[in-house]
């Protein structure tokens, strides 16, 4: 089989959907099992909110694009959003009254603080028995860590010998969660920050990697964090964009009635000001907005 084959006809695999119509479209179904998701943004784009989304998703039965199990949050970034994911929980119980009835979905959920890369691996070591055990009623088969790149970008220095550590840690902790999403079937997502992107759109150093000349957030280019070496250790990427435009704009000297001249100036206004506005108001273009890229790697790093 040729790499070609799999862009053509991608090998079937159990799909866990993120509980939006629109972005389980374009993912295909949703988060893929048996590989390695990262969500990719800046702060403020929503990554940990999907991931709260996904598990709860997850305990849905697979009739309804669940994987009928119960999943593993291991957070790096605190304090854990306990407040929203109760707040989820709420709603989403109440969508689903027939599933649930009385019990907590986050019942369902593990969730584990970890605050340097050595303690990730060492649990992702420990807790293979956990995934083995079948007999549980909701086995885990989801595994969410938000975020990877706050185990690596403060731990380390910019030195030879702390630059081949923390690759050799990429390489351990991509290996096992790899294997484990092969061995027991599960969805496994990473999330991760971005950086700002100084070179040229031709790559870094006369290496391209990726689709990185269309990846803006801001207003400003940007990229994943942690380079190359971990951008080869996922499967598939999902970039998480937001873009602020206005929506609202107006100069010159505009008479206001007895003589008097005053300037306009630009302005911002929200989408939710738009609402009610009267007859004869300029025509606005819609406020913020959030763009999704997917990228599925191959043998050069990325799509």
């Amino acid at each position: 089989m040729k790499p070609e084959n799999l862009l053509q006809q991608p090998l079937s695999t159990q799909k866990c959907t993120v509980g939006c119509p629109l972005l389980d479209s374009f993912l295909g179904g949703g988060i893929p099992c048996n590989s390695v998701t990262e969500l990719v943004s800046e702060s403020g784009c929503g990554k940990t909110q999907l991931c709260l989304q996904l598990l709860l998703s997850a305990q849905l039965p697979v009739s309804l694009g669940g994987l009928a199990a119960s999943s593993l949050f291991i957070h790096s970034e605190f304090p854990f959003p306990s407040r929203r994911l109760q707040q989820l929980s709420h709603s989403f119980r109440s969508s689903h009254p027939n599933l649930f009835g009385s019990n907590d979905p986050c019942d369902r959920i593990f969730v584990h603080a970890v605050h340097s890369a050595d303690q990730l691996l060492d649990i992702l070591h420990r807790i293979d028995p956990l995934l083995a055990d079948t007999q549980n009623q909701l086995p885990i088969k989801l595994i969410v860590i938000d975020s990877i790149a706050a185990l690596f970008r403060s731990e380390f220095d910019n030195t030879p010998s702390d630059l081949k550590r923390r690759s050799s840690l990429f390489f351990k902790i991509s290996g096992k969660l790899k294997s484990q999403a092969k061995r027991f079937g599960l969805a496994v997502v990473v999330t991760n920050q971005v950086v700002d992107l100084v070179v040229s759109p031709d790559g870094m150093n006369g290496l391209k990697v990726g689709n990185l000349s269309c990846l803006y957030s801001s207003g400003r280019r940007v990229c994943p964090a942690l380079g190359i070496s971990w951008a080869n250790c996922v499967n598939s990427r999902l970039f998480l964009s937001r873009n602020e435009e206005i929506v609202g704009e107006e100069t010159g000297l505009v008479d206001v009635g007895s003589g008097d001249l005053i300037c306009k100036s630009t302005v911002e206004i929200p989408l939710e000001a738009n609402k009610g506005a009267q007859k004869g108001a300029p025509k606005q273009r819609p406020g913020a907005t959030q763009r999704l890229k997917q990228s599925t790697k191959e043998k050069h790093g990325a799509a």
